[in-house]
C-alpha cells in the first residue's frame, strides 16, 4: 500500500491557485488543446466553490468542520452560484460582461479567497486542519470471485476514464450550414442595382462562407426568371408562375471549412464580384442558386421554364434581386 500525505502545507489549496494560473494565459491568449478544456471546467465549475468552501472550513470532519463528501458537493453548487453573480456584477461596471472581463474576475476572487483559505488553514490547530492524504492499493482477495471482482471494477475505471478523454480531446460539431450572400458593389447589403438599361454591365458581389465541417465544391448558377404572382383560389393562398427562366451563368469554387467563431470578428471566406447584363425589357427576378453539388450543363440565354420549379427547389441556398431592365 503506498500511503501519500500532505500535512505542511494545503496542497488542494496550491493545486487551485496554480491551475488557476496556467489557464488564464492560455485562454486570454486564445490556447487551444485539451488541457485548457480541463482547466477551463475546473477553473468555472469547481475551483472558486472548493476556495471559498475551504475558506470557510479549514478543518477536517469534526463537530465544526465538513467532511470530503459534503466539500465537493458544496464546491460544485457554490461555483454555480459565484460565476453567474461575478457576471451580473460585470453586467454594472464600465468594463461590461465579455470572456477577458469574466476571467480575470473570477481569477481575482480566486488568488482573494485563496489567501483567506490559506491563512485559516495556517490559524487552524495542526491536529484539526484538513489534510490531503492518498492511499494506493488494492483491497485483499480471499477467493476467485474477489479477483474477479477487483479486475472488473478497474477496467469499469479505465474505460469511464477513457470516454472522458475522448469526449474532450475529439472536437464538438455544431450546426452545420453555408452562408450565402450578396452585397453590392461597395460591400454594401443596400443599394443594389434594380434599374437598369438593356445591354447595361452591372457587378455585384457574391459571398460564401464554409461552415461544414468538411470541404465543399460549390456551383451558383444564375438564372434571370420572369415570375408572376396568382392566387390560387382552390386554397386561398398565392403561388409562383414561372413564364420563362433564362440561364445566364455558372460560378464554382471549392472552399475549406471554417470555424464558426463568435467571439472572433467576422472575416469573409470567399467573394466573387460577379458582372452582368440583361438583353431583354422587363421586370425579372435575378435568382443567384448555390448547389453542393455538380450541376448539369445548361445552355445561355435558353428558356428552362419547364424545369423551373425542379431547379429552384433542389438549390441548397438561394438569394435574388427584382430588377427592372428598360
Amino acid at each position: 500500500m503506498l500511503k501519500i500525505s500532505f500535512h505542511k502545507y494545503p496542497i488542494d489549496i496550491v493545486l487551485c491557485v496554480l491551475c488557476s494560473i496556467i489557464l488564464l494565459p492560455m485562454a486570454l491568449l486564445n490556447g487551444e488543446g485539451t488541457l485548457r478544456v480541463v482547466l477551463g471546467l475546473l477553473f468555472i465549475l469547481f475551483i472558486p466553490g472548493y476556495i471559498l468552501v475551504f475558506a470557510l472550513f479549514p478543518m477536517k470532519k469534526t463537530d465544526h468542520g465538513i467532511d470530503i463528501i459534503e466539500r465537493m458537493a458544496l464546491s460544485f453548487c457554490i461555483s454555480i452560484a459565484i460565476v453567474p453573480l461575478i457576471g451580473l456584477t460585470l453586467n454594472y461596471t464600465p468594463w461590461g460582461i465579455h470572456l477577458d472581463t469574466i476571467l480575470i474576475s473570477i481569477f481575482i476572487f480566486i488568488m482573494g479567497i485563496g489567501a483567506i483559505a490559506i491563512y485559516r488553514w495556517i490559524k487552524t490547530p495542526p491536529e484539526e486542519r484538513l489534510t490531503i492524504t492518498f492511499n494506493i492499493s488494492l483491497p485483499e482477495s480471499k477467493g476467485k470471485f474477489d479477483k474477479l471482482l477487483n479486475i472488473i471494477i478497474i477496467l469499469f475505471i479505465i474505460i469511464a476514464v477513457a470516454l472522458l478523454v475522448y469526449a474532450i480531446v475529439m472536437p464538438k460539431t455544431g450546426e452545420k450550414f453555408t452562408s450565402f450572400y450578396l452585397l453590392d458593389s461597395r460591400k454594401i447589403a443596400m443599394n443594389y442595382p434594380t434599374s437598369l438599361t438593356v445591354g447595361e454591365n452591372t457587378s455585384v458581389i457574391l459571398g460564401i462562407v464554409n461552415h461544414e465541417y468538411q470541404t465543399i465544391n460549390y456551383t451558383i448558377d444564375v438564372w434571370l426568371i420572369d415570375q408572376t404572382i396568382v392566387l390560387n383560389e382552390s386554397i386561398q393562398e398565392n403561388e409562383s408562375v414561372y413564364n420563362h427562366m433564362w440561364f445566364m451563368n455558372k460560378i464554382t469554387v471549392t472552399l475549406n471549412y471554417t470555424p464558426a467563431d463568435i467571439e472572433k470578428r467576422w472575416e469573409p471566406q470567399w467573394e466573387c464580384n460577379h458582372t452582368f447584363n440583361i438583353t431583354r425589357e422587363g421586370d425579372f427576378k435575378l435568382a443567384f442558386l448555390l448547389f453542393t453539388t455538380p450541376t448539369e450543363n445548361y445552355t445561355n440565354n435558353k428558356d428552362y421554364k419547364e424545369l423551373a420549379e425542379e431547379i429552384i427547389n433542389s438549390a441548397y441556398r438561394e438569394t435574388h434581386l427584382w430588377v427592372t431592365v428598360t
